[in-house]
């Protein structure tokens, strides 16, 4: 399947399918309403898509169960390589339809994720430093097991998971006129782009320190870009999918960029003033708000995604 053909089929139809197969095994989660000013930002109406409330603590189990309903896997089970959310969805679904996992981590992983994807049951093997050196060692296993790969964000069943978020959202909030959502390889802004279909201004906001669809977007290509900084083991693969840029590119406005420290402030704001405990991945959309990077007309509706929450700490200071 040619990656235009691919991008073709993560159609609202098919979200629209794939939210009835995995809605008995997801949450619908809330959104929360709350005003700019309380964060000493302008008056502007924000609401909040709670995603890290979802089972196994972010928005990865939507595409870990459209792909382990949507396809047969084998004795050998399924392996998944992630930065840590990805294979602690992986893990919790897998233990849920009872089959085997195989998850790869890199060593930049969190000790709270890696506990969770242990505590499903799945095996885990720490696969070198970063994502892309993890994906490496779960592309061997795979050629010597037989498993089947779920890839984090480059596979159609990954790409209509996340897609059924858009949905969800979208019938939830149907007066919003921006959505905020953070970026690592992309599959979740590219599925819920897929849903909207421009309907809505979507921003991407990724950390300074992993830029890898502003660095797409600047070659017109997916490239590779640096993969570092605090919300490493969650917005860090070298570059973003062959299979989410030309969906980022036609729906996706503009990347705003964040600093490390502005990620770190978001999520003590979230804690101090709503008590809501992100990772910092989970944290960086709202980093675009408290930094000025992304700056709403008045009237403005905007959507912040918070989109995991697998974090040990509890009190941000």
């Amino acid at each position: 399947m040619t990656h235009d053909t691919t991008r073709n089929a993560i159609t609202p139809a098919g979200i629209e399918a794939t939210a009835h197969l995995i809605h008995p095994w997801i949450r619908r989660t809330p959104v929360l309403d709350a005003d700019g000013a309380d964060f000493g930002l302008a008056p502007l109406r924000l609401a909040f898509k709670l995603e890290l409330m979802q089972h196994a603590g972010s928005f990865k189990t939507r595409g870990a169960f459209a792909n382990l309903l949507a396809r047969n896997a084998p004795p050998a089970g399924v392996v998944a390589a992630s930065g840590g959310n990805h294979g602690v969805a992986v893990a919790y679904a897998a233990n849920k339809v009872g089959v085997p996992a195989t998850v790869f981590v890199p060593s930049v992983a969190s000790t709270a994720k890696i506990e969770r994807i242990r505590s499903y049951g799945a095996q885990l093997i720490i696969g070198g430093e970063r994502y892309a050196d993890a994906l490496a060692a779960s592309e061997a296993w795979v050629a010597e097991s037989g498993a089947l790969a779920i890839h984090a964000f480059d596979q159609p069943d990954t790409l209509l998971g996340q897609g059924t978020l858009g949905r969800e959202w979208e019938q939830q909030s149907p007066e919003l006129d921006t959505l905020l959502v953070a970026v690592g390889g992309g599959g979740l802004i590219a599925g819920i782009a897929a849903w909207y279909r421009g309907r809505v201004r979507i921003v991407a906001v990724e950390p300074e320190s992993a830029p890898t669809l502003e660095r797409a977007f600047a070659e017109g290509r997916p490239v590779d870009a640096p993969a570092g900084g605090v919300a490493a083991d969650s917005l860090a693969p070298k570059r973003v999918g062959e299979l989410v840029y030309p969906i980022a590119r036609e729906f996706v406005e503009r990347v705003v960029l964040v600093p490390d420290a502005a990620i770190l402030d978001s999520q003590r704001a979230l804690w101090n003033v709503l008590r809501v405990a992100t990772e910092p991945g989970g944290a960086a959309a709202f980093a675009a708000l408290m930094t000025g990077g992304y700056q709403a007309s008045p009237g403005e509706r905007v959507g912040v995604l918070l989109c995991g929450g697998n974090t040990t700490a509890v009190n941000f200071g």
